[in-house]
């Protein structure tokens, strides 16, 4: 739309993974490096965390592009598994053939890799197993990947592996039952977000890849968009897309602070004030604190040089009392309130709140709350999003807030207006402005929903199933129209191209690939028999 506006050969800020545009900053680099030195070390485990959205996907991309031609990479990407899947899933990115009977034995599959990795070694070549999105792998297969590390010769360990996930993850791994595997992790990387010159750096990249050949963002823009997407480059790439779509709808052939900020309005759903508005409102505050202060002083020299009235000694001589009026009621202050109930912020009480608006239940210390979640049907979905994604999933949420000294608070978000939002703490409901909430809250959120079917999966082309039937009557249902009496049960190319316009439509991952936020959304748009809404009104 705005491509030949600006001279461009194409959108240089879609968020679709393109080798084109790829961009490590300094800090990038140094992680690549790392995970590069760790496939010919001496083996065992390497951390790589991040918040997302901060580029893990992308180094993972780079390393395997620069893997040496004497390794052999295993690409785990689905890490909700059982144990014996996950060794399965190892054994068929490998390529090792695994007899019927084995497939469900652990031990045999073991053996099969083990057998594999004692040749490969006689060979010269290195085996490296990464392993996706790792925060969500279960207990029971994080000590499976643990006694794969016992796999060794006498002088070397045989299989590199290379977790990769969240900043939860570090937490997971520190548990003290998996203190074993902990202390097994050679190196650990973490990926900051990206700095005031590295977002500008990154920006102009992009935009010259393009096929820029002028500066489009001013300088102040460049600071705006930095600030508003917290270094984070997966928020960069949708503010400064839709502030370049902003431009162009103005005639605007350069992007400026304020086009930044509606365009960040937008993405968060709420109106943002330039930088200066808050030290202005400040400045103007301890102004009037001064000016009342001058005014009290004032006041206390005029009444100490007026006579002393008499004091009155019985109730009859006493003067008449004046009616108090009713003190105003007011919002809760949101951070007295995040520092009173801090004992009551954390996950367990989080997932104790949302559980039962699901008719699920939880109980602390049984297990990890989303595993607690599926047991009952229900499958958790935690990312990194706006305002705007929250209303169009339209389920209450459990929301992390990060308050002035650091410390997270985890709420649950029941209900979300235009300009407020209300809060579950306990058995307490909280309502609070959304521009305090936008003040504390950086956008991580998790949802739970109920999946169409037992056991949830990514739909893509070529499978074929109850599920694709249900995501194709979900997407006619999503445009308005009417499902089909018999929805095919066939994913074809004519399925994955509907699935494209889906996801383009609402700002997805476009790839045509059905996964959870995909399904989630399609659910959320179509209704889902009792599921708990967010908006005002629902459960």
């Amino acid at each position: 739309m705005y491509t030949s506006f600006f001279g461009l050969a194409d959108k240089p800020f879609a968020i679709t993974p393109d080798p084109r545009y790829l961009y490590l900053s300094a800090r990038h680099a140094e992680a690549l490096a790392h995970l590069l030195y760790a496939i010919d070390d001496a083996g065992g485990f390497v951390q790589l965390t991040g918040e997302v959205g901060t580029g893990k996907t992308t180094v993972v991309r780079s390393l395997l592009a620069q893997v040496p031609a004497h390794a052999d990479v295993a690409l785990i990407l689905n890490p909700r598994v059982t144990p014996a899947e996950f060794m399965q899933a190892i054994c068929d990115e490998l390529h090792l053939w695994v007899p019927e009977p084995a497939r469900g034995s652990v031990k045999s599959q073991v053996d099969i890799l083990n057998h594999y990795l004692l040749d490969a070694h006689s060979r010269g070549r290195r085996v490296v197993v990464i392993v996706d999105e790792a925060q969500q792998l279960s207990t029971e297969v994080l000590e499976q990947v643990r006694l794969l590390t016992n796999l060794e010769t006498a002088t070397r360990k045989l299989l590199q592996i290379i977790l990769v996930g969240q900043p939860e993850l570090r937490e997971i791994v520190n548990r003290p039952e998996l203190r074993q595997l902990a202390q097994r992790i050679t190196g650990r990387y973490h990926l900051l977000p990206l700095s005031a010159e590295e977002t500008a750096a990154y920006v102009r990249h992009r935009l010259q890849v393009a096929g820029a050949t002028n500066e489009i963002f001013t300088a102040g823009a460049l600071r705006e968009l930095h600030r508003l997407a917290q270094g984070i480059p997966r928020i960069i790439n949708v503010i400064a897309d839709r502030a370049l779509l902003g431009a162009f709808t103005r005639d605007q052939h350069r992007v400026t602070p304020t086009l930044v900020r509606r365009a960040a309005g937008e993405v968060y759903g709420h109106p943002l004030a330039a930088p200066w508005v808050w030290w202005a409102t400040a400045i103007a505050g301890v102004a009037g604190a001064l000016l009342i202060g001058a005014g009290l002083w004032q006041f206390v020299k005029i009444a100490r040089q007026r006579p002393v009235a008499p004091v009155a000694t019985s109730a009859a001589e006493a003067p008449p009392a004046a009616s108090a009026a009713p003190p105003a009621a007011k919002k809760p202050d949101l951070p007295a309130v995040l520092a009173l109930h801090a004992a009551d912020l954390g996950t367990d009480p989080a997932f104790a709140t949302l559980l039962p608006l699901w008719h699920a239940s939880f109980a602390a210390g049984l297990g990890r709350p989303c595993e607690q979640a599926e047991t009952q049907g229900l499958q958790c979905l935690a990312q990194k999003g706006t305002l705007a994604q929250l209303r169009q999933v339209n389920r209450p949420a459990i929301v992390a807030l990060v308050d002035e000294a650091g410390r997270e608070h985890q709420l649950v978000l029941t209900t979300l207006s235009d300009s407020e939002a209300e809060r579950d703490i306990g058995y307490s409901r909280i309502t609070v402005p959304l521009a305090d909430l936008a003040r504390y809250w950086y956008g991580d959120f998790l949802v739970v929903w109920r999946p169409p079917l037992a056991q949830a999966q990514p739909l893509s082309q070529g499978m074929r199933g109850a599920g694709v039937a249900w995501l194709r009557a979900g997407l006619a249902r999503a445009a308005g129209g009417d499902a089909p009496a018999r929805p095919s049960e066939v994913y074809d190319a004519a399925l994955a191209r509907e699935v494209e316009d889906f996801q383009r439509r609402h700002h997805l991952t476009v790839d045509g690939i059905a996964g959870t936020q995909t399904q989630v959304l399609v659910d959320a748009l179509t209704g889902s028999g009792d599921a708990p809404t967010l908006h005002a009104g629902g459960a």
